[in-house]
């Protein structure tokens, strides 16, 4: 007996199907591996500071005490600002602007550097005064970052301001011990800000007469 050959078409029509089957399933595949990458790039990590614990507004961070009050964290990509701080050299000498709580990402907007402050002054210098100095040096409750008016009061008892935005470096207590910025008890009894070294003359003298106040800015 003879046997009967396969219908040529049902063959190709079979191998066809096949064909497009593999086809069909190369393409579900490269579908679902770019679905896996894109979930994947979205919980990327990325190595960033954020706060150890809370940052007080003033505190100035420097090699001394960055390892008490920030910590180098992953987080994920996706939820990094571009003005993150990524390197330990964008933490120098910089002072926060505000109260920053513990575990906050840190941003660059978040400080402002003592380059900034004293950019405006041809030669930098810290000078100090004590409460006593001063009439009411607002209470005592001056604290390292925060910015104060000071004016001069003349014979007349006309007042002008002469020197604006002063940048209170650091305050102390009777005792000559150093208050911190989270420290809303302690009065400060001696102050240290920045000036210009030019204004040292006249702000002494003036300070000897009596006639200097100190108004605290408000931010």
């Amino acid at each position: 007996m003879k046997r009967e050959k396969g219908n040529p078409s049902s063959t190709r029509l079979w191998t066809g199907s096949i064909v497009a089957a593999l086809i069909g399933a190369a393409f579900v595949f490269g579908v679902m591996l770019q679905m896996e990458k894109s979930t994947l790039s979205q919980f990327e990590k990325e190595k960033v500071y954020v706060a150890a614990q809370t940052i007080p507004k003033g505190q100035e961070l420097h090699g001394d005490n960055r390892q008490q009050y920030v910590v180098l964290r992953e987080v994920d990509k996706s939820c990094i600002p571009s003005s993150a701080i990524r390197e330990e050299g964008q933490l120098q000498s910089l002072s926060a602007r505000f109260s920053i709580e513990e575990g906050v990402l840190l941003t660059g907007g978040m400080f402002e550097s003592i380059e900034t402050i004293t950019k405006d002054m041809k030669e930098p210098v810290i000078t100090g005064f004590k409460a006593d100095d001063l009439y009411q040096v607002v209470g005592g409750t001056l604290r390292p970052g925060d910015r104060i008016h000071i004016y001069r009061v003349d014979e007349a008892g006309e007042t002008r301001l002469i020197w604006e935005n002063v940048f209170v470096h650091q305050v102390f207590d009777y005792s000559g011990k150093s208050i911190p910025c989270e420290d809303t008890i302690s009065a400060a009894q001696r102050i240290n800000v920045y000036l210009d070294k030019d204004s040292m003359e006249e702000f002494y003298s003036q300070l000897a007469l009596g006639s200097l106040r100190v108004v605290k800015a408000i931010p």
